[in-house]
Formats: C-alpha cells, structure tokens, sequence
C-alpha cells in the first residue's frame, strides 16, 4: 500500500484487504472503479482501458485505475464471473451530494464462480 493515500484510497485499500480475493468494484459517483491490480487484470480480461489520475507523477507511483459504468456494471462482473473470478461490490450507502466529507461505502454482495461436481460413473 502507498504511504500517501487520500482518504477515498485509505476507504479502498481497507475494503481491498477484507477481501483480498476479489476483484473490487468499488463505486465512485456513476462509476465503478478497481484500482491497482484489479484494474490491471480487470482491463485486461474485460478489454477497457487502464488509466490513472496522477499522471503528474513518475510512472512507479502512478495508481492503475479502470471503471464501468454503475448501470452496466451487471454484465461486467458476469464476464469475470465466467472467467472465474471472484468480485466484490461496494456500494455508496448514502446520498453523495448530501454527505459531509468522504460517503459512506459498504460491502453489499461478492459474486463467485459456481462449482459444478461432475461425478465419473
């Protein structure tokens, strides 16, 4: 984890570590965001675009980030799903023009591959 973070990437990086596994949506406005090396496998494998905001800074220290936009978000997740990828959705749990300071995320749903035994008769 970087040393200095925002307090949006403290709220990230502390969701990130409950669950280490998935891959993050973590919902910034009308996006879902994935930061680092979610964003980095997320492009890959769903073909968007990695970017990052600060791009003022050396290449070593600059933030990989992607995003979906929330109302599409549902056949994103789907797709990695199929991959086998476990994701992890958190959402705003309240009104962003109304929060004072950072809004308040949660965990609402991680979604996994389900596994089909196949017995050999």
């Amino acid at each position: 984890m970087p040393s200095e973070l925002t307090p949006m990437m403290k709220q990230y990086y502390k969701m990130k570590q409950l669950h280490p596994d998935c891959i993050l949506f973590f919902r910034l406005g009308d996006f879902y965001e994935m930061f680092q090396e979610d964003a980095k496998l997320a492009s890959k494998e769903l073909d968007l675009t990695l970017t990052t905001r600060d791009r003022g800074k050396p290449e070593d220290q600059r933030t990989p980030m992607c995003g979906v936009p929330y109302h599409s978000a549902d056949s994103y997740i789907a797709r990695l799903i199929s991959k086998g990828y476990k994701v992890a959705i958190c959402e705003q749990m309240e009104d962003p023009a109304a929060a004072k300071g950072l809004v308040e995320l949660s965990l609402i749903h991680i979604s996994e591959p389900t596994r089909l035994d196949v017995r050999a008769d």
